[in-house]
Protein backbone atom coordinates (compact mmCIF):
# COMPACT_ATOMS: atom_id res chain seq x y z
CA UNK A 1 0.00 0.00 0.00
CA UNK A 2 1.02 4.03 -0.55
CA UNK A 3 2.15 5.20 2.28
CA UNK A 4 2.83 2.37 4.50
CA UNK A 5 5.36 3.94 6.03
CA UNK A 6 4.88 6.78 8.41
CA UNK A 7 7.90 9.55 10.01
CA UNK A 8 6.35 12.31 12.39
CA UNK A 9 8.31 14.37 14.05
CA UNK A 10 7.55 15.89 16.94
CA UNK A 11 5.36 14.26 20.45
CA UNK A 12 2.77 16.71 20.50
CA UNK A 13 -1.22 16.56 20.03
CA UNK A 14 -0.52 17.42 16.34
CA UNK A 15 1.61 14.33 15.58
CA UNK A 16 -0.66 12.46 17.88
CA UNK A 17 -3.66 13.26 16.36
CA UNK A 18 -2.71 12.56 12.75
CA UNK A 19 -1.31 9.42 14.24
CA UNK A 20 -4.57 8.03 15.84
CA UNK A 21 -6.02 9.33 12.32
CA UNK A 22 -3.39 7.24 10.23
CA UNK A 23 -3.54 3.97 12.16
CA UNK A 24 -7.46 3.85 12.26
CA UNK A 25 -7.40 4.33 8.21
CA UNK A 26 -4.73 2.49 8.23
CA UNK A 27 -4.45 -0.52 10.23
CA UNK A 28 -0.68 -2.26 8.72
CA UNK A 29 0.65 1.12 8.52
CA UNK A 30 4.58 1.26 10.54
CA UNK A 31 4.53 4.46 12.45
CA UNK A 32 7.93 6.45 13.65
CA UNK A 33 7.19 9.31 15.91
CA UNK A 34 10.35 11.22 16.58
CA UNK A 35 11.05 13.94 19.85
CA UNK A 36 13.81 15.44 20.51
CA UNK A 37 12.55 15.60 24.35
CA UNK A 38 12.53 13.18 26.85
CA UNK A 39 8.74 13.39 27.72
CA UNK A 40 5.91 13.26 24.95
CA UNK A 41 3.74 16.75 24.66
CA UNK A 42 6.28 19.28 26.51
CA UNK A 43 6.11 21.92 24.39
CA UNK A 44 3.24 23.53 23.52
CA UNK A 45 0.96 20.75 24.22
CA UNK A 46 1.91 21.12 27.67
CA UNK A 47 -1.15 22.21 30.34
CA UNK A 48 1.26 24.55 31.06
CA UNK A 49 2.77 26.36 27.78
CA UNK A 50 -1.11 26.89 26.92
CA UNK A 51 -3.99 29.17 28.42
CA UNK A 52 -6.11 25.33 28.05
CA UNK A 53 -9.09 27.17 26.67
CA UNK A 54 -11.39 24.44 24.42
CA UNK A 55 -11.19 27.31 21.87
CA UNK A 56 -15.11 27.45 20.75
CA UNK A 57 -14.92 31.48 19.54
CA UNK A 58 -17.63 31.56 22.04
CA UNK A 59 -15.10 34.39 23.97
CA UNK A 60 -12.22 34.85 21.89
CA UNK A 61 -12.69 38.49 20.57
CA UNK A 62 -9.92 38.87 18.00
CA UNK A 63 -11.70 35.47 16.27
CA UNK A 64 -14.75 38.47 15.26
CA UNK A 65 -13.00 40.77 13.94
CA UNK A 66 -14.78 44.47 12.52
CA UNK A 67 -14.84 44.86 8.79
CA UNK A 68 -14.29 48.57 7.60
CA UNK A 69 -18.46 48.70 7.40
CA UNK A 70 -18.82 48.68 10.92
CA UNK A 71 -20.17 45.18 11.01
CA UNK A 72 -18.47 42.03 12.87
CA UNK A 73 -16.95 38.84 10.50
CA UNK A 74 -17.57 36.03 11.97
CA UNK A 75 -16.48 33.29 9.78
CA UNK A 76 -13.27 32.21 11.67
CA UNK A 77 -15.55 31.99 14.88
CA UNK A 78 -17.80 29.95 12.98
CA UNK A 79 -15.38 27.16 10.94
CA UNK A 80 -13.18 27.27 14.80
CA UNK A 81 -16.32 26.14 16.75
CA UNK A 82 -17.43 23.71 14.34
CA UNK A 83 -13.60 22.59 14.43
CA UNK A 84 -13.31 21.92 18.19
CA UNK A 85 -17.20 20.21 17.87
CA UNK A 86 -14.91 17.90 15.60
CA UNK A 87 -12.08 17.31 18.00
CA UNK A 88 -14.21 17.07 20.82
CA UNK A 89 -15.89 13.70 18.61
CA UNK A 90 -12.52 11.71 18.27
CA UNK A 91 -11.52 12.65 22.01
CA UNK A 92 -14.83 11.13 22.63
CA UNK A 93 -14.44 8.20 20.23
CA UNK A 94 -11.57 7.27 21.94
CA UNK A 95 -12.91 7.06 25.68
CA UNK A 96 -16.00 5.53 24.02
CA UNK A 97 -13.73 2.76 22.58
CA UNK A 98 -11.39 2.39 25.66
CA UNK A 99 -8.11 3.06 23.77
CA UNK A 100 -7.30 6.26 25.92
CA UNK A 101 -7.18 6.88 29.07
CA UNK A 102 -5.72 9.53 31.61
CA UNK A 103 -5.44 9.82 35.55
CA UNK A 104 -7.86 12.42 35.81
CA UNK A 105 -10.50 14.27 33.16
CA UNK A 106 -8.39 16.61 30.52
CA UNK A 107 -11.19 18.49 29.36
CA UNK A 108 -13.83 20.42 32.29
CA UNK A 109 -16.90 22.51 31.96
CA UNK A 110 -16.10 25.76 32.70
CA UNK A 111 -18.08 29.32 31.87
CA UNK A 112 -16.53 31.13 28.76
CA UNK A 113 -16.72 34.80 28.98
CA UNK A 114 -16.08 37.88 26.93
CA UNK A 115 -15.69 41.34 29.24
CA UNK A 116 -15.58 44.79 28.06
CA UNK A 117 -15.74 48.08 29.17
CA UNK A 118 -16.31 51.24 27.37
CA UNK A 119 -19.09 52.53 25.01
CA UNK A 120 -17.19 51.16 21.67
CA UNK A 121 -16.13 47.81 23.40
CA UNK A 122 -19.75 47.61 24.50
CA UNK A 123 -21.10 47.84 21.28
CA UNK A 124 -18.92 45.77 19.61
CA UNK A 125 -19.76 43.26 21.91
CA UNK A 126 -23.69 43.67 21.29
CA UNK A 127 -22.47 43.61 17.78
CA UNK A 128 -20.73 40.18 17.98
CA UNK A 129 -23.98 38.71 19.69
CA UNK A 130 -26.69 39.62 17.53
CA UNK A 131 -24.13 38.12 14.56
CA UNK A 132 -23.10 34.78 16.66
CA UNK A 133 -26.69 33.90 18.39
CA UNK A 134 -28.64 33.29 15.17
CA UNK A 135 -26.32 29.96 14.97
CA UNK A 136 -27.66 26.64 16.58
CA UNK A 137 -23.48 26.57 17.67
CA UNK A 138 -24.08 29.67 20.22
CA UNK A 139 -27.45 29.99 20.72
CA UNK A 140 -26.98 29.36 24.11
CA UNK A 141 -24.92 32.35 24.25
CA UNK A 142 -26.01 34.99 26.70
CA UNK A 143 -25.71 38.87 26.79
CA UNK A 144 -25.77 41.68 29.91
CA UNK A 145 -24.80 45.21 30.36
CA UNK A 146 -26.06 44.73 33.88
CA UNK A 147 -23.33 45.63 36.53
CA UNK A 148 -25.61 43.12 38.69
CA UNK A 149 -25.79 40.19 36.55
CA UNK A 150 -22.44 40.14 35.59
CA UNK A 151 -21.63 39.74 39.31
CA UNK A 152 -23.25 36.90 39.02
CA UNK A 153 -21.80 35.30 36.79
CA UNK A 154 -18.29 36.58 37.97
CA UNK A 155 -18.31 38.20 41.46
CA UNK A 156 -14.40 38.53 41.72
CA UNK A 157 -14.15 40.77 38.95
CA UNK A 158 -16.93 42.89 40.45
CA UNK A 159 -15.65 43.15 43.92
CA UNK A 160 -14.31 46.85 44.52
CA UNK A 161 -15.05 47.41 40.77
CA UNK A 162 -17.12 51.09 40.52
CA UNK A 163 -20.72 50.23 39.58
CA UNK A 164 -21.43 53.13 37.42
CA UNK A 165 -18.70 51.41 35.13
CA UNK A 166 -19.97 50.94 31.58
CA UNK A 167 -19.27 47.54 31.06
CA UNK A 168 -20.81 44.46 29.04
CA UNK A 169 -20.04 40.55 28.97
CA UNK A 170 -21.36 37.49 27.06
CA UNK A 171 -21.65 34.26 29.15
CA UNK A 172 -21.64 30.68 27.17
CA UNK A 173 -21.75 27.85 30.22
CA UNK A 174 -20.91 24.86 27.71
CA UNK A 175 -17.35 25.92 27.49
CA UNK A 176 -14.51 23.59 28.41
CA UNK A 177 -11.08 23.69 29.64
CA UNK A 178 -8.59 21.13 28.00
CA UNK A 179 -5.21 19.52 29.62
CA UNK A 180 -3.88 19.57 25.83
CA UNK A 181 -0.71 17.58 27.09
CA UNK A 182 -2.69 14.87 28.89
CA UNK A 183 -4.66 14.23 25.83
CA UNK A 184 -1.85 13.86 23.88
CA UNK A 185 0.09 11.55 26.22
CA UNK A 186 -2.87 9.24 25.92
CA UNK A 187 -3.13 9.39 22.99
CA UNK A 188 0.76 8.11 22.20
CA UNK A 189 0.31 5.91 24.59
CA UNK A 190 -2.44 4.24 22.65
CA UNK A 191 -0.07 4.76 20.04
CA UNK A 192 2.58 2.74 21.58
CA UNK A 193 0.36 -0.18 22.27
CA UNK A 194 -0.47 -0.58 18.46
CA UNK A 195 1.63 -3.19 16.24
CA UNK A 196 3.94 -1.41 13.90
CA UNK A 197 4.40 1.78 16.04
CA UNK A 198 7.70 3.47 17.72
CA UNK A 199 8.31 5.88 19.63
CA UNK A 200 12.03 7.55 19.73
CA UNK A 201 12.10 9.95 22.65
CA UNK A 202 15.13 12.32 23.38
CA UNK A 203 15.69 11.91 19.84
CA UNK A 204 16.40 14.52 17.03
CA UNK A 205 15.73 14.72 13.27
CA UNK A 206 19.05 16.05 11.61
CA UNK A 207 18.41 16.42 8.12
CA UNK A 208 15.78 15.18 5.74
CA UNK A 209 16.75 13.96 1.84
CA UNK A 210 14.19 13.46 -0.42
CA UNK A 211 14.67 10.13 -2.61
CA UNK A 212 12.53 8.13 -5.05
CA UNK A 213 8.75 8.14 -3.60
CA UNK A 214 9.64 9.08 -0.11
CA UNK A 215 12.58 10.86 2.23
CA UNK A 216 15.68 9.77 3.84
CA UNK A 217 15.20 10.81 7.71
CA UNK A 218 18.42 11.22 9.50
CA UNK A 219 17.79 10.90 13.24
CA UNK A 220 20.37 11.64 16.24
CA UNK A 221 20.17 10.01 19.60
CA UNK A 222 20.68 12.89 21.95
CA UNK A 223 21.75 10.86 24.72
CA UNK A 224 24.15 8.05 23.37
CA UNK A 225 25.17 10.11 20.20
CA UNK A 226 24.23 7.26 17.36
CA UNK A 227 23.06 8.26 14.10
CA UNK A 228 20.82 6.53 12.15
CA UNK A 229 18.97 7.02 9.14
CA UNK A 230 15.72 5.67 7.58
CA UNK A 231 13.94 5.38 4.48
CA UNK A 232 9.82 6.29 4.72
CA UNK A 233 6.77 6.95 2.68
CA UNK A 234 5.89 9.97 4.16
CA UNK A 235 7.17 12.60 6.80
CA UNK A 236 4.77 15.13 8.79
CA UNK A 237 6.86 17.66 10.69
CA UNK A 238 4.88 18.52 13.41
CA UNK A 239 7.24 19.84 15.92
CA UNK A 240 5.71 23.01 16.51
CA UNK A 241 8.44 26.31 16.67
CA UNK A 242 10.79 23.44 15.80
CA UNK A 243 8.90 22.88 12.38
CA UNK A 244 10.63 25.89 10.22
CA UNK A 245 14.11 24.40 10.99
CA UNK A 246 13.03 21.51 9.87
CA UNK A 247 11.11 22.82 6.58
CA UNK A 248 14.28 24.22 5.40
CA UNK A 249 15.95 21.06 5.89
CA UNK A 250 13.99 19.57 3.52
CA UNK A 251 15.00 21.98 0.78
CA UNK A 252 11.40 21.55 -1.06
CA UNK A 253 10.20 25.10 -3.56
CA UNK A 254 7.04 25.11 -1.24
CA UNK A 255 9.19 25.79 2.17
CA UNK A 256 11.17 28.79 0.58
CA UNK A 257 9.90 32.33 1.24
CA UNK A 258 8.82 31.76 4.70
CA UNK A 259 9.97 32.86 8.13
CA UNK A 260 9.27 32.90 11.38
CA UNK A 261 8.58 35.48 14.71
CA UNK A 262 8.93 33.96 17.92
CA UNK A 263 6.67 34.83 20.65
CA UNK A 264 7.07 33.83 24.27
CA UNK A 265 4.68 33.86 27.30
CA UNK A 266 4.42 34.74 30.77
CA UNK A 267 1.47 34.41 33.29
CA UNK A 268 0.84 34.90 36.45
CA UNK A 269 -0.76 32.02 38.83
CA UNK A 270 -2.72 32.49 41.88
CA UNK A 271 -0.74 31.31 45.04
CA UNK A 272 -4.09 32.06 47.34
CA UNK A 273 -7.10 28.95 47.35
CA UNK A 274 -9.95 31.62 48.66
CA UNK A 275 -9.56 33.81 45.68
CA UNK A 276 -8.73 30.48 43.24
CA UNK A 277 -12.23 29.28 44.55
CA UNK A 278 -14.39 32.41 44.16
CA UNK A 279 -13.95 32.43 40.12
CA UNK A 280 -15.03 29.92 38.23
CA UNK A 281 -14.62 31.22 34.26
CA UNK A 282 -12.42 31.80 31.51
CA UNK A 283 -12.90 35.51 31.31
CA UNK A 284 -11.56 37.03 27.64
CA UNK A 285 -11.06 40.80 27.13
CA UNK A 286 -9.73 42.58 23.90
CA UNK A 287 -6.32 42.16 22.88
CA UNK A 288 -4.21 45.52 22.68
CA UNK A 289 -3.81 46.86 19.27
CA UNK A 290 -0.91 44.82 17.22
CA UNK A 291 -0.45 42.00 19.62
CA UNK A 292 -1.01 38.69 18.50
CA UNK A 293 -3.59 36.29 18.85
CA UNK A 294 -1.53 34.42 21.84
CA UNK A 295 -1.79 37.82 23.90
CA UNK A 296 -5.49 38.34 24.18
CA UNK A 297 -5.79 38.91 28.21
CA UNK A 298 -7.88 36.41 29.93
CA UNK A 299 -8.82 35.45 34.07
CA UNK A 300 -8.12 31.82 33.71
CA UNK A 301 -10.03 29.06 35.67
CA UNK A 302 -7.53 25.79 34.72
CA UNK A 303 -8.10 22.30 35.83
CA UNK A 304 -4.52 20.57 35.71
CA UNK A 305 -4.57 16.94 37.07
CA UNK A 306 -7.47 17.20 38.96
CA UNK A 307 -6.12 20.78 41.22
CA UNK A 308 -8.04 23.79 40.13
CA UNK A 309 -5.74 26.72 39.53
CA UNK A 310 -6.01 30.59 38.51
CA UNK A 311 -3.92 32.18 36.06
CA UNK A 312 -4.17 35.70 34.55
CA UNK A 313 -2.21 36.61 31.27
CA UNK A 314 -0.49 36.08 29.15
CA UNK A 315 2.25 38.91 29.45
CA UNK A 316 4.08 38.81 25.64
CA UNK A 317 7.93 38.84 25.28
CA UNK A 318 10.79 38.10 22.90
CA UNK A 319 13.25 35.30 22.56
CA UNK A 320 14.93 34.21 19.57
CA UNK A 321 13.88 30.77 20.48
CA UNK A 322 11.65 28.94 19.00
CA UNK A 323 10.99 26.50 21.33
CA UNK A 324 10.49 26.96 24.52
CA UNK A 325 13.54 23.80 25.10
CA UNK A 326 15.20 25.39 22.19
CA UNK A 327 18.69 27.50 21.60
CA UNK A 328 18.69 31.08 21.54
CA UNK A 329 20.20 30.54 17.78
CA UNK A 330 17.04 29.53 16.37
CA UNK A 331 15.73 32.92 14.74
CA UNK A 332 18.87 33.92 13.63
CA UNK A 333 19.88 30.65 12.24
CA UNK A 334 16.61 30.16 10.03
CA UNK A 335 17.29 33.50 8.22
CA UNK A 336 18.53 32.83 4.63
CA UNK A 337 18.69 34.38 1.33
CA UNK A 338 14.61 32.94 0.65
CA UNK A 339 13.15 34.73 3.39
CA UNK A 340 15.35 37.59 4.59
CA UNK A 341 13.05 39.70 2.07
CA UNK A 342 9.94 38.41 3.61
CA UNK A 343 10.90 38.86 7.25
CA UNK A 344 12.15 42.69 6.62
CA UNK A 345 9.35 43.37 4.67
CA UNK A 346 7.05 42.14 8.01
CA UNK A 347 8.99 44.15 10.03
CA UNK A 348 8.13 47.41 8.66
CA UNK A 349 4.77 46.32 7.91
CA UNK A 350 4.33 45.24 11.87
CA UNK A 351 5.79 48.00 13.74
CA UNK A 352 2.61 48.44 16.22
CA UNK A 353 3.60 45.09 17.14
CA UNK A 354 7.18 45.38 17.76
CA UNK A 355 6.34 48.43 19.92
CA UNK A 356 3.92 46.10 21.79
CA UNK A 357 6.20 43.50 22.50
CA UNK A 358 9.12 46.39 23.43
CA UNK A 359 6.57 47.46 25.88
CA UNK A 360 6.00 44.22 27.12
CA UNK A 361 9.36 43.38 27.72
CA UNK A 362 10.29 46.48 29.71
CA UNK A 363 7.28 46.23 31.99
CA UNK A 364 7.74 46.07 35.16
CA UNK A 365 6.01 43.83 37.93
CA UNK A 366 3.94 46.54 39.24
CA UNK A 367 3.05 47.45 35.71
CA UNK A 368 1.66 43.91 35.13
CA UNK A 369 -0.42 43.91 38.69
CA UNK A 370 -1.90 47.13 37.51
CA UNK A 371 -3.13 45.45 34.07
CA UNK A 372 -4.66 42.59 36.34
CA UNK A 373 -6.62 44.62 38.48
CA UNK A 374 -8.15 45.91 35.17
CA UNK A 375 -9.95 42.52 35.47
CA UNK A 376 -9.95 41.96 39.37
CA UNK A 377 -9.63 45.60 41.35
CA UNK A 378 -9.14 44.07 44.35
CA UNK A 379 -6.28 41.98 43.57
CA UNK A 380 -3.22 41.82 45.76
CA UNK A 381 -0.38 41.59 44.72
CA UNK A 382 1.14 39.00 47.41
CA UNK A 383 -1.25 36.18 45.72
CA UNK A 384 0.21 36.30 43.01
CA UNK A 385 3.34 34.58 41.20
CA UNK A 386 4.87 35.04 37.60
CA UNK A 387 5.51 32.15 35.49
CA UNK A 388 6.49 31.37 32.57
CA UNK A 389 4.55 29.69 29.66
CA UNK A 390 5.20 28.32 25.99
CA UNK A 391 6.73 29.69 23.16
CA UNK A 392 5.15 30.49 19.54
CA UNK A 393 6.74 30.84 16.68
CA UNK A 394 4.05 33.25 14.02
CA UNK A 395 4.19 32.72 10.28
CA UNK A 396 5.96 35.16 8.18
CA UNK A 397 4.86 34.68 4.53
CA UNK A 398 6.33 35.63 1.29
CA UNK A 399 3.63 37.85 -0.43
CA UNK A 400 3.56 39.74 -4.13
CA UNK A 401 2.50 42.84 -3.12
CA UNK A 402 3.76 43.70 0.50
CA UNK A 403 7.18 41.68 0.08
CA UNK A 404 6.70 39.28 3.36
CA UNK A 405 3.58 39.16 5.35
CA UNK A 406 2.92 38.56 9.21
CA UNK A 407 0.05 35.47 9.33
CA UNK A 408 -1.72 35.33 12.67
CA UNK A 409 -2.95 31.13 12.89
CA UNK A 410 -1.46 28.22 11.15
CA UNK A 411 -0.60 26.70 7.92
CA UNK A 412 0.24 23.35 5.95
CA UNK A 413 2.68 23.76 3.88
CA UNK A 414 2.98 20.33 1.54
CA UNK A 415 5.58 19.30 -1.49
CA UNK A 416 4.30 18.67 -5.00
CA UNK A 417 4.13 14.78 -4.50
CA UNK A 418 2.46 15.16 -1.56
CA UNK A 419 5.25 13.06 0.61
CA UNK A 420 5.89 15.70 2.67
CA UNK A 421 3.71 18.20 5.47
CA UNK A 422 4.66 20.75 7.74
CA UNK A 423 2.59 22.33 10.04
CA UNK A 424 3.72 25.52 10.86
CA UNK A 425 1.60 29.09 13.19
CA UNK A 426 0.15 29.08 16.69
CA UNK A 427 -3.57 30.20 17.67
CA UNK A 428 -5.91 28.18 17.39
CA UNK A 429 -3.54 25.12 17.13
CA UNK A 430 -4.62 22.67 19.72
CA UNK A 431 -7.90 22.82 19.94
CA UNK A 432 -8.85 22.59 16.14
CA UNK A 433 -5.94 20.06 15.38
CA UNK A 434 -8.45 16.99 14.37
CA UNK A 435 -10.03 19.43 11.53
CA UNK A 436 -5.93 20.77 11.04
CA UNK A 437 -5.36 17.24 10.45
CA UNK A 438 -8.06 15.75 8.44
CA UNK A 439 -7.26 18.76 6.28
CA UNK A 440 -3.55 17.67 5.92
CA UNK A 441 -5.17 14.07 4.77
CA UNK A 442 -7.23 15.85 2.09
CA UNK A 443 -3.93 17.07 0.73
CA UNK A 444 -1.56 14.50 1.19
CA UNK A 445 -3.56 11.39 0.51
CA UNK A 446 -5.99 12.76 -1.73
CA UNK A 447 -7.32 9.26 -3.52
CA UNK A 448 -7.64 7.15 -0.20
CA UNK A 449 -9.45 9.78 1.40
CA UNK A 450 -12.07 9.69 -1.76
CA UNK A 451 -12.68 6.49 -0.90
CA UNK A 452 -16.11 5.13 0.50
CA UNK A 453 -13.50 2.83 3.01
CA UNK A 454 -11.88 5.56 4.12
CA UNK A 455 -14.88 8.06 4.59
CA UNK A 456 -16.80 4.86 6.74
CA UNK A 457 -13.65 4.77 8.78
CA UNK A 458 -13.44 8.45 9.27
CA UNK A 459 -17.51 8.46 10.43
CA UNK A 460 -16.82 6.34 13.06
CA UNK A 461 -14.76 8.41 14.69
CA UNK A 462 -16.34 11.90 13.74
CA UNK A 463 -19.72 11.21 13.05
CA UNK A 464 -20.16 14.70 12.04
CA UNK A 465 -18.08 14.38 9.02
CA UNK A 466 -19.19 15.67 5.60
CA UNK A 467 -22.03 17.60 6.71
CA UNK A 468 -21.85 21.14 8.07
CA UNK A 469 -22.31 21.71 12.06
CA UNK A 470 -22.61 25.20 11.00
CA UNK A 471 -25.59 25.46 8.63
CA UNK A 472 -27.26 22.15 10.21
CA UNK A 473 -28.54 23.15 13.90
CA UNK A 474 -30.19 20.10 14.95
CA UNK A 475 -27.03 18.20 13.67
CA UNK A 476 -24.71 20.58 16.09
CA UNK A 477 -27.80 19.76 18.97
CA UNK A 478 -27.46 16.21 18.67
CA UNK A 479 -23.44 16.08 17.81
CA UNK A 480 -22.80 18.52 21.08
CA UNK A 481 -25.06 16.63 23.51
CA UNK A 482 -23.77 12.82 22.39
CA UNK A 483 -20.17 14.01 22.47
CA UNK A 484 -20.72 16.14 25.97
CA UNK A 485 -22.91 13.08 27.45
CA UNK A 486 -19.80 10.67 26.13
CA UNK A 487 -16.88 12.68 27.82
CA UNK A 488 -18.38 13.48 31.13
CA UNK A 489 -19.36 9.60 31.56
CA UNK A 490 -16.03 8.18 30.17
CA UNK A 491 -14.00 10.66 32.70
CA UNK A 492 -15.56 9.94 35.88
Amino acid sequence: MKNSRITLIGAGIMSATLGVLLKHLMPDVQIHIIERLDKVGAESSDAWNNAGTGHSAFCELNYTPLRENGEVDISKALSISESFEISKQLWAFLLEQELIKTDSPFINDIDHMSFVWGSANKEFLKKRYDALVKYGMFSDMKYTDSFDEIKKWVPLMMDGRDSSEEIAATRMEIGTDVNFGSITRAMIDYLKSCDGVDVFLGNEVEDLEEIDNGWLVKVKDMHSGEVKKFATDFVFIGAGGGALPLLEKSDIPEGKGYGGFPVSGQFLKCNNPEVIARHEAKVYGKAAEGSPPMSVPHLDTRMLDGERSLLFGPYAGFSTKFLKNGSYLDLPLSIEVHNVWPMLSAGVHNIGLTKYLIQQVMQSDEDRFKFLKTFYPKANIKDWELISAGQRVQIIKKDGEEGGVLKFGTEIVTNEKNTLAALLGASPGASTSVGIMLDLLDDCFTEEMKTEDWKDKIREMIPSYGRSLIDDDQLCKEVRERTTRVLKLKQN
